[in-house]
């Protein structure tokens, strides 16, 4: 089953297929995405919020708690914080990212735009981001949503997934073809 033009009837898929439905007839996708991408970047600078999302020893009603305190400092839209209120209860928080995935996917998507993942092993910088975007725009032939993720195990390069499509630059997947290739 999928939701959403191609968003699978997963956990997270569910929960982001909500939200997005929500925020368009509220018409606040804009506040939404923007709160959704400050939630992503504090996901991935704060060591204490990656262990409250993913802990299940944090009781429902401490987490909803700690996400109602993080929603004023993050400048949270009062949608977004609401929705982070709802997975604390539910005891979903460890699925945020994936939901906050999926929430991007269905507003690119709405947009008209493909959606691109690129995993780096460093943060690319804005120059890096708008040659890209727009060498992905030129292959699709649309405009492109690029979500970033960096994952430093992949030592080098990029990967890129485009739909049902992935072109794997990085240099651990180069080594680990070189490797394979010497024992014969």
């Amino acid at each position: 089953m999928e939701y959403s033009g191609g968003i699978q009837a997963s956990l997270s898929g569910r929960y982001a297929t909500a939200l997005f439905e929500l925020a368009r007839d509220e018409g606040k996708l804009e506040q939404v995405g923007a709160s959704l991408a400050t939630l992503k970047q504090a996901l991935a600078d704060s060591d204490d919020l990656k262990a409250l999302v993913a802990s299940p020893l944090v009781s429902r009603t401490d987490a909803a708690k700690a996400v109602a305190q993080l929603a004023g400092p993050l400048q949270l839209d009062p949608l977004t914080a609401n929705f982070l209120g709802v997975l604390a209860h539910n005891r979903r928080l460890g699925a945020l990212g994936a939901i906050i995935r999926d929430f991007n996917l269905l507003s690119a998507r709405h947009r008209g735009e493909t959606n691109a993942q690129v995993i780096t092993a460093h943060p690319l910088d804005s120059g890096q981001m708008a040659a890209l975007t727009a060498r992905l725009k030129s292959i699709v032939g649309s405009e492109v949503a690029v979500d970033a993720t960096v994952d430093p195990k992949i030592l080098g390069g990029l990967i890129v997934r485009l739909g049902s499509r992935q072109i794997d630059g990085s240099i651990r997947t180069k080594l680990n073809a070189l490797a394979t290739a010497m024992k014969g």
